[in-house]
């Protein structure tokens, strides 16, 4: 699976003080910050699927009645009503509206554009501290997909 030889990672890791797209890194360094970005990824995910699955049923328990409303004849008076007189479980729902969009549109953006230069730059000092740290990184067998 593996096909660079057994060397440790911490020894070929590059001090990295800015990435540029024409430098080049370590591919193994690469995959690591690959790796550090998918661990991301689906912490984000993770936030916006636990956010829908606490905060927005609780929400919508509570809109219960102007939705309610809203279905028997919708008026942008009922919906001005459900937001104005229930603000709580309103800015539940849309923190978990937010949030979501925000995701989405993060994720297009480094799919379509690439990552930024600041980004990069930040992934590579967090993959530096884990190589620094060692096996007792919490995401050191995340960036290295095994534990050695």
């Amino acid at each position: 699976m593996n096909d660079l030889p057994d060397q440790p990672l911490s020894s070929s890791v590059p001090e990295v003080e800015s990435v540029d797209s024409t430098s080049v890194v370590d591919p193994r360094f690469e995959r690591a910050m690959q790796r550090l970005h998918q661990v991301n990824v689906c912490a984000r995910w993770a936030f916006v699927l636990l956010l829908w699955l606490v905060l927005a049923p609780l929400s919508l328990w509570e809109l219960r009645y102007p939705i309610r409303l809203m279905l028997e004849y919708f008026t942008w008076a009922a919906l001005r009503y459900g937001i104005i007189y229930t603000p709580l479980p309103s800015m539940g729902l849309f923190f978990c509206i937010g949030v979501t969009i925000a995701v989405l549109v993060w994720q297009s953006r480094n799919i379509l554009f690439g990552f930024p230069k600041a980004y990069q730059a930040r992934l590579a000092k967090r993959v530096q501290r884990i190589h620094q740290q060692g096996e007792s990184h919490p995401f050191w067998q995340w960036v290295h997909g095994e534990k050695s």
